[in-house]
């Protein structure tokens, strides 16, 4: 694989990954396997292995997934919760190990715990007292849902005298037991069955597991109605300004003597054998729990030695995550059908002969590309295995041979385009089949359309797609900036297909006057949203969220950046000559120019808003900055400082650091490494005399 097919597959996979973050996190409604999400995941990571310069700085392995709902009041996280690595692999694990061991040596102990299948939750408690619980969120804020967990029995509100700080928080795990899960689903059933719905319906309005039912039920505005749902918790790991015990062991016998519910199954072990015969012992065991498990969480146990072993910008580098193997079932390939995304990319489609699997009926699966049809060997009517890791879309995995018929033909990938028919180009050694007509194949432009409205570009959650594409089948948009020049004569009363994906049914849907006004409402406060999201919703190839934040500091400006050479992109610090040239292609289309012009006279956001009383210098620019340890003011405040004064904070050691900034409490190993590499390490104080203050 070249460059340029790297770069291309790289951006087909953090779109695709993303799509399946906001589905998973946000609106608890997966659509792709554990097992294959990951396998997306590793892919990434293998190309950002190999072509280390066209990596991202807003790709999935750099960040958490998940985004904030509307429903609840957004609360920034003290501390960041991160998502673990995981693997399927017991010698990845071993791997692991060895990592742990030849940066630490050999004296290293683990804490081996149960990898519960529910909702993650960080609750803060201050003076004994539940102040705040929120969820994960992206990882850096989540919604406050205190009223609906207290609420869960398991929570105390108020804990009995004890040695705990005055103020820490607590991560845990919301659950619901399989036993409570099927009794409020008979109810439910009940109650529909009551109401005169037929079979097919109550199926569809069951839920399908114990992991959503929790999601959707911790969701709900009104807690008088989530306490009729019980739920449950585990509480397994605190934060707090000083460290409240030196391993993690002893942290979590501290939070059960604190009066927090602290699952039973965890063990200390000495080595890596101990832990895959934990490991191999609930994978059988799993089955007698009374709530879901999906594998098994590893972690270094001495804290000192959590500190020195460090994160990556997503993972701790001192925890990973065992996940047990999927379940599987054997059904009857129908035929196989292709979709177009926003890209040109095309994605072929397994329809199945209905098949229950871990509590749900699937129908499709995704192929993902002509390599993998290929592998597979599929032909018509073959009888095929189908994989999933929960209650979500899975994949084919195999061909039942068998069962294939004598004269079974096998299956062509196609070579035109399902919506325009325009001939499909894959270029030698890419994995993934395109639709060149960018500028006139619907689904493209639709694709685009729905990006630019999305919950992280302009947010107008009052579209949603199924709107989108009845607004281009009328011809009332054909590009985002179309948008703003709708009016309510020509929204009332406007009817389109839709498609019902569950009931595989066409129907009609008409926008009557408060969905008109809504949809009005959203594309005028869509107005407001900061220049770096409207830099963002264009859908500029490569320009995720982080790299428009980058580009939006550093031009201030949609003119200045339509203005700027590739050089002066490229050399913003991890831009780079890929970003750079897809910003100047994209700026180079008269297009594009017009669009933008058009968004501007719209009166769009398209230059940064200073905040008020906020002075930026450019004392700093140029340097790069870690800040470690306690200090006076909070580490992001501090941060916050240099950014405005033009340095860069980074979060490891290297030769390239300008300043370690150094507090009270700062762990042992980064001053040493900091010392062998000759950083200059400084205080506070001195820190602040380079800005000239006091």
């Amino acid at each position: 694989m070249n460059e340029l097919e790297a770069a291309i597959r790289m951006d087909e996979l953090i779109t695709t990954i993303n799509h399946h973050n906001y589905n998973y996190y946000t609106l608890s409604k997966p659509t792709i396997s554990d097992s294959d999400f990951d396998f997306l995941l590793k892919e990434l990571e293998s190309l950002e292995k190999q072509f280390p310069h066209l990596s991202k700085p807003d790709s999935p392995t750099q960040k958490v997934g998940g985004s904030i709902t509307k429903e609840f009041v957004q609360v920034k996280h003290k501390y960041p919760m991160m998502s673990l690595g995981n693997t399927y692999s017991e010698e990845e694990l071993k791997e692991f190990d060895e990592r742990v061991r030849k940066t630490i040596g050999d004296d290293v102990e683990y804490v081996v715990e149960l990898k519960f299948d529910g909702l993650a939750i960080s609750i803060s408690y201050e003076n004994g007292a539940i102040a705040r619980a929120v969820t994960r969120g992206d990882g850096m804020m989540g919604d406050d849902v205190t009223n609906n967990v207290k609420t869960i029995k398991s929570i105390p509100q108020q804990l009995p005298a004890g040695d705990y700080p005055a103020s820490f928080d607590i991560r845990g795990e919301i659950f619901m037991h399989r036993k409570t899960f099927e009794k409020l689903n008979n109810d439910y059933r009940a109650e529909l069955e009551a109401k005169g719905f037929d079979e097919d319906e109550i199926k569809e309005k069951l839920y399908k597991n114990p992991r959503n039912f929790a999601s959707g039920t911790l969701k709900m505005q009104d807690s008088r109605e989530v306490a009729k749902r019980p739920l449950d918790c585990f509480l397994y790991f605190i934060y707090a300004d000083q460290p409240v015990a030196q391993t993690h062991y002893d942290s979590l016998k501290k939070a059960a003597d604190w009066g927090f519910q602290v699952s039973d199954h965890f063990k200390l072990c000495k080595s890596i054998d101990e832990v895959m015969d934990f490991i191999h012992f609930y994978d059988k065991e799993r089955e007698n729990l009374s709530y879901e498990i999906d594998g098994v969480v590893i972690k270094v146990n001495r804290y000192e030695q959590q500190q020195e072993l460090g994160f990556t910008a997503k993972n701790p580098r001192w925890a990973i995550s065992y996940k047990y193997k999927a379940q599987n079932a054997l059904t009857q390939l129908e035929k196989i059908t292709y979709q177009v995304g926003r890209t040109g990319a095309i994605t072929p489609v397994a329809n199945l002969t209905p098949v229950q699997l871990a509590g749900t009926t699937v129908k499709r699966a995704s192929l993902y590309n002509a390599d993998e049809i290929e592998r597979l060997d599929l032909h018509e009517g073959d009888w095929v295995y189908v994989e999933k890791g929960g209650e979500i879309i899975p994949k084919v995995t195999g061909v039942e041979l068998s069962k294939r018929l004598p004269d079974a033909v096998k299956y062509s990938y196609a070579n035109t385009c399902p919506e325009c028919s325009t001939t499909l180009v894959r270029k030698e050694g890419e994995v993934v089949h395109y639709c060149p007509n960018e500028t006139g194949c619907a689904p493209q432009l639709i694709g685009r359309i729905e990006h630019f409205i999305g919950r992280k570009a302009m947010n107008i959650d009052s579209l949603g797609g199924e709107t989108i594409a009845g607004l281009y089948q009328k011809g009332l948009i054909r590009n985002y900036a179309d948008l703003y020049s709708l009016t309510a004569d020509q929204l009332l009363g406007l009817e389109f297909e839709t498609y019902n994906e569950k009931k595989d049914q066409w129907g009609k849907r008409s926008l009557q006057e408060k969905s008109v006004v809504n949809v009005l409402q959203g594309i005028e406060d869509s107005k407001k949203v900061p220049f770096e999201k409207v830099l963002f919703a264009l859908g500029i190839r490569m320009v995720g969220e982080t790299v428009a934040k980058k580009l939006a500091k550093h031009f201030r400006s949609m003119d200045k950046l339509m203005a700027a050479s590739k050089e002066e992109i490229a050399s913003i610090y991890e831009i780079g000559d890929k970003i750079a040239e897809n910003v100047v292609r994209f700026f180079s289309e008269t297009e594009n120019i017009l669009i933008c012009n058009q968004l501007k006279q719209y009166g769009l956001k398209l230059e940064v808003e200073e905040e008020e009383g906020v002075t930026r210098t450019n004392l700093l620019e140029g340097k790069s900055f870690l800040v470690s340890g306690v200090f006076s003011m909070s580490r992001d405040e501090l941060k916050n400082m240099i950014e405005r004064n033009g340095g860069r904070n980074v979060g490891s050691i290297s030769k390239s650091l300008n300043y370690l900034i150094a507090g009270d409490k700062m762990g042992p190993e980064k001053l040493k490494k900091a010392t062998d590499l000759n950083i200059p390490i400084i205080s506070e104080e001195e820190f602040m005399k380079m800005l000239d203050r006091d």
